[in-house]
């Protein structure tokens, strides 16, 4: 019987190397024995790059005469690199451990210093600590800053390594110890405040891109080396001596999105991509893969998606060992432990190593006779090895045709003792213990007394030798040689010149005899933006898969789809006027099914302005509810990052998508846009609105200003995203009226028709595809019913509220002052009835502004499930129809005495109100 202590046997972990002759019998084992025996003397004699190519040769010869090789996924659990090929460690490997561990130590007692019991805001120790090498080999000799002559990299930090990140900082001058102890108290330390993780909205001019959200990372980073080789091939900017660098933990592999678009890296031969995974074996709250390797797992993932596989599993410690592992006992056991032991086994000590490791055979129990239990201890993991790091690191940025992963095996909690290192809780433990401060210091030769940490258990002094010191000085002089300091964000950019006001005038036209939905209405635009000479070239048209549903097709043969191979085989569509074309100068982003990259593609472009220093300006069209619904995780990481661009809602409206049903049928995005503050939400009924609010758009993003209050290029007012819902119902589109309401289109409300009829007066206030029932409303209460009824469209229920709030807000931080007025109430002022509140989604959109009218309020809308029918059956049922208004209209006049008692009543049976197949309202029509 197995005690407490025993580690796992290795007889059911086959399937964690590829298996090559498990299969198949040994025929002749003298002959193989030679062949083996061939191959060692190659190695021996000409090294490990001829043996490479020599096997290579062999593989695709075997694959040539149809010799059945299967893939080899996954290789032993050793260094992918040979130590022969190894490149040399160009640094002082003595100066840049001394303030590792310096960096390492300020880390820690900045997260511990934030747990005193005034304070308490949490935060991550161990994260940083088992990866600081892998952080710090890339900041000694490869992450290039802003001013490196090739334009510098973009790196990806691991959320919960920003720890590492400050002390770093604090190190270069860049922060001082009152900004560490402001970590984790944006507002109370307002000034010295540092955030929990990378959040660029909230240090706009430390952090690039927020990753902490895990699966946003590895994605955007993705889309980001896309983005820098899109801005190379449209001839934007020279990117191509940049890099990306994503740092990913192995817990967050188990991500959809961190492992579902690996693909596009590989097939756009992204080889500026390098993913560092912290295979440190630990989620957050136990073994990523107990009973398995994740290293394996992800090796097998990663080289079947078309990636570059780098794992550094060990040390240089080991390397004699594996020399001495003539027979491959040690390798065999490598293979064989998984990692729910290999973490066990940084958990206890060198002497249980020796038994429960090394003692599996005779002959590597013999291996290690000679070394004591601390050396076993001290036999270190890859990933904390600065030799093997840098040397994956330099052939992941010289490999050429695809991206390249970097596995790395650590210890999560390295060096801040046994109550850390290894530890399932570790994630979560944010204090350290006297005796623990006392042990890592020692571990680390702080130069700090007993007396200063006993002083205070909370308040460990931090450690700097002083800004002249050696070893400052070498770590400053390696960041100017790269290009100065890594993260920081520049917000300055090239100068945006926007289109000319002619270019709106398509929109602003309207559609004549024709009926033609908002959708066509704002394609027609955009293709004009993008025919504008001086701006056009700026701009990103982002489709998940639907071009020709929103009838966009229209931009392939001029604008082009996007493609760095350009277009290599014969379009079956090519005598078509809208072919399908791809280039490599191609504008249209085109990321397939795919809304998840696209919204990735969005941030990249979005921010390219503050990335890159050259604007582009984005605009993601996606279909009914797959936007906000599925993506609004990358929405929000958008908002942090300061996307700016346009978000673009097709085929909007529960009941305006005929015949697609319930997971198509969008009632709610206005109401999950709203719950984003960096979203501007627009609900338009008519090109000429969206001209002006598009317009508007380009203008508070990348405009002047008004004449005497021009507006700073990183003022935070322009870091916003302007979503517009947009329809495929085909309705008259009335041109632009002479004396029209600007700036009530812009806030949000407008009247759109005053009636003339005199009679009980009401006010029926609808948006997008509504207004034409409002107005068709507007005439039967009139001719049927003797009612006055004034239509506004209101092209913004979200910014009508988010104005009123903020009113509410001023009155309450100013008693006994003037109140403002919101603006809704402003324009509703002299509007006297009951208000009816009409759109094609859910009540609680229009209920938004409910609180801010004094009038007697309902609302009409399509809440529950959506279905598949007509729109007219689809709009009766929901009662949100032209004939559901007028009832809604008499019922509130009814009430106030100002019509007829019995008036509702009678007008649902006149109307059959009950009957869905009694509906009128709408028509067939659009794609969908």
């Amino acid at each position: 019987m197995k005690s407490e202590v025993d580690v796992a046997a290795g007889e059911d972990t086959s399937h964690i190397l590829s298996g090559l002759t498990n299969q198949l019998p040994d025929r002749d084992p003298e002959e193989t024995a030679e062949w083996l025996e061939s191959l060692d003397a190659l190695i021996q004699e000409q090294g490990t790059e001829r043996a490479q190519y020599i096997m290579r040769s062999l593989l695709q010869r075997a694959g040539a005469q149809s010799v059945g090789v299967p893939m080899v996924t996954t290789t032993d659990y050793v260094n992918t690199i040979p130590v022969d090929q190894e490149a040399a460690f160009p640094g002082d490997e003595e100066i840049e451990r001394k303030y590792r561990a310096w960096l390492r130590w300020n880390a820690a007692v900045m997260v511990h210093r934030a747990q005193r019991a005034d304070i308490g805001v949490g935060g991550h120790i161990s994260t940083y600590a088992g990866a600081a090498t892998l952080y710090e080999v890339g900041f000694n000799h490869f992450f290039r800053g802003k001013d490196h002559p090739g334009g510098g990299d973009q790196v990806f930090f691991q959320g919960h390594a920003s720890p590492g990140m400050y002390a770093r900082a604090f190190m270069e001058g860049r922060l001082s110890e009152e900004d560490l102890d402001g970590f984790r108290q944006e507002k109370s330390k307002e000034g010295h405040a540092l955030s929990s993780y990378p959040h660029p909205r909230l240090m706009p001019e430390f952090w690039e891109f927020p990753t902490v959200s895990m699966g946003i990372g590895p994605m955007n980073a993705i889309y980001q080396a896309q983005s820098n080789r899109y801005l190379h091939n449209r001839g934007i900017k020279d990117t191509s001596d940049q890099q990306v660098w994503a740092f990913l933990g192995d817990g967050e592999m188990d991500e959809p999105e961190s492992r579902g678009l690996l693909q596009l890296a590989a097939n756009d031969k992204l080889d500026n991509l390098n993913f560092v995974i912290n295979c440190n074996l630990q989620r957050l709250d136990g073994p990523v893969r107990g009973n398995g390797k994740i290293m394996q797992e992800l090796e097998a993932f990663f080289r079947g998606a078309g990636w570059n596989v780098i794992k550094v599993v060990w040390g240089r410690e080991w390397d004699d060992l594996l020399a001495k592992d003539e027979d491959g006992s040690l390798v065999k056991i490598m293979n064989e432990t998984v990692d729910g032991d290999y973490q066990t086994y940084k958990a206890e000590s060198g002497a249980f190593v020796r038994e429960h490791f090394f003692g599996k055979t005779p002959q590597t129990k013999e291996m290690v006779q000679d070394l004591t239990d601390d050396q076993i201890w001290n036999l270190k993991r890859g990933g904390h090895d600065y030799n093997k790091v840098y040397a994956a690191y330099k052939a992941a940025t010289e490999f050429k045709g695809k991206p390249t992963v970097i596995l790395a095996h650590t210890v999560k909690g390295y060096g801040l003792g046994t109550h850390f290192e290894g530890r399932n809780a570790t994630h979560q433990m944010k204090k350290l213990t006297l005796a623990d401060l006392k042990a890592f210091r020692d571990h680390l030769r702080i130069p700090i007394t007993d007396d200063h940490l006993e002083a205070d258990l909370y308040r460990p002094p931090y450690y700097h030798p002083g800004m002249d010191s050696p070893e400052i000085q070498y770590l400053m002089d390696r960041r100017k040689q790269l290009g100065g300091f890594v993260p920081e964000r520049r917000p300055d950019h090239a100068p945006v010149e926007l289109p000319d006001p002619a270019t709106y005038g398509i929109a602003r036209r309207g559609s004549g005899k024709q009926r033609s939905a908002t959708t066509m209405a704002f394609v027609r635009l955009l293709k004009d933006l993008l025919r504008d000479k001086k701006f056009g070239h700026r701009i990103v048209p982002i489709v998940p898969d639907e071009s020709r549903t929103f009838g966009m097709d229209a931009f392939f043969p001029t604008a082009k789809i996007y493609n760095p191979d350009g277009q290599g085989y014969l379009s079956v569509d090519r005598e078509l006027v809208l072919a399908y074309k791809e280039s490599a100068q191609g504008q249209l982003i085109h990321p397939g099914i795919n809304e998840a990259g696209a919204v990735a593609a969005f941030t990249a472009a979005g921010t390219s302005y503050a990335t890159h220093g050259e604007p582009l300006i984005p605009v993601y069209v996606f279909y009914s509810m797959f936007g906000f619904q599925r993506t609004g995780d990358s929405f929000w990481a958008a908002a942090d990052q300061m996307t700016r661009g346009f978000i673009i809602g097709a085929t909007a409206g529960r009941t305006t998508l005929t015949g697609e049903g319930l997971q198509h049928a969008d009632g709610h995005s206005p109401i999950l846009a709203a719950t984003n503050p960096a979203v501007v939400t627009y609900d338009p009924a008519y090109g000429y609105e969206m001209g002006v609010i598009m317009r508007d758009g380009l203008e508070r993003m990348y405009g002047p200003g008004e004449a005497g209050k021009e507006i700073a290029d990183n003022d935070p007012s322009r870091n916003v995203m302007y979503y517009l819902t947009v329809y495929n119902e085909p309705i008259f589109q009335p041109a632009e009226p002479v004396n029209l309401d600007v700036n009530g289109v812009l806030k949000g409300i407008y009247r759109v028709s005053a009636s003339d009829f005199e009679g009980p007066k009401s006010q029926i206030l609808a948006s997008g595809v509504s207004v034409p029932w409002a107005l068709e409303a507007q005439r039967v209460l009139a001719e049927d019913w003797g009612v006055s009824a004034d239509v506004w469209s209101v092209t913004s229920w979200t910014e009508l509220r988010r104005d009123g709030l903020a009113a509410e807000e001023e009155a309450f931080l100013n008693p006994g002052q003037p109140a403002r007025v919101p603006f809704v109430a402003q324009q509703l002022a002299g509007a006297t009835g009951p208000v009816v509140a009409v759109t094609d989604y859910m009540k609680a959109v229009p209920d938004q502004i409910r609180q801010f009218l004094p009038h007697q309020f309902a609302s009409l809308g399509a809440d529950g499930f959506g279905f598949s029918d007509t729109r007219a059956a689809a709009r009766r049922f929901f009662k949100n129809d032209i004939h559901s208004i007028v009832v809604k209209t008499l019922q509130l006049l009814a009430s106030r005495g100002e019509v007829d008692g019995g008036a509702p009543a009678y007008a649902i049976d006149r109307y059959k109100l009950l009957d869905v197949n009694a509906g009128t309202t709408g028509g067939t029509g659009g794609d969908a």
